[in-house]
């Protein structure tokens, strides 16, 4: 019996001793090392954007062009002036008394009339051109798609099962780096 006591009691000296040696070795320094782990599962990761891919179309288009004499007839009032005055000059020969105002008066505001209308005649006949030009807009055309943004990998590891999110396929074997740090 006391054989067994003292068998024991070595046996226990020589664990807590190797217990203790082992813990004094593991606390000296972080070890780190790289490992791989086989890959049990890898789920493509997808994201909604919204996405904008513009649209540019074009056509030709007539535009009419007016020669600087007639490109802004709508400033001169010479037309309206000038046939005011004719109109009164044949209106005052017709007439006679009174009738003679009567007729000038007549004369200028029929004379300004057509020469105003004139005006507007000669722009839209007289003095213009017509070209094609090319015109374009771009119109915004959003859509969704779905884009690949990573991957969820589940991988073991000495038995036990992990997951992570990785950028891109790992394959059948992912590359960890593995710390070894004691239990205080």
């Amino acid at each position: 019996m006391k054989f067994m006591k003292t068998t024991a009691f070595a046996i226990s000296m020589a664990l807590i001793s190797g217990y203790a040696s082992a813990a004094h070795y593991s606390t000296r320094h972080n070890d780190s090392f790289t490992a791989s782990a086989r890959v049990l599962d890898s789920e493509p990761i997808y994201e909604t954007v919204r996405v904008n891919d513009p649209k540019t179309s074009c056509w030709n288009e007539r535009v009419r062009h007016y020669s600087p004499s007639s490109s802004n007839p709508d400033r001169s009032v010479t037309p309206t002036i000038a046939g005011a005055i004719l109109g009164g000059v044949i209106g005052n020969q017709f007439g006679r008394g009174k009738g003679k105002d009567a007729m000038t008066v007549a004369g200028t505001i029929l004379g300004g009339s057509i020469g105003n209308d004139m005006r507007y005649q000669t722009r839209s006949t007289g003095g213009s051109y017509v070209t094609s030009e090319r015109r374009c807009e771009t119109v915004d055309n959003y859509h969704e798609r779905k884009e690949l943004v990573g991957y969820n990998v589940h991988y073991r590891y000495q038995g036990q099962d992990f997951w992570t999110e990785t950028s891109t396929d790992p394959g059948d074997y992912i590359k960890l780096s593995v710390s070894v740090e004691p239990l205080e």
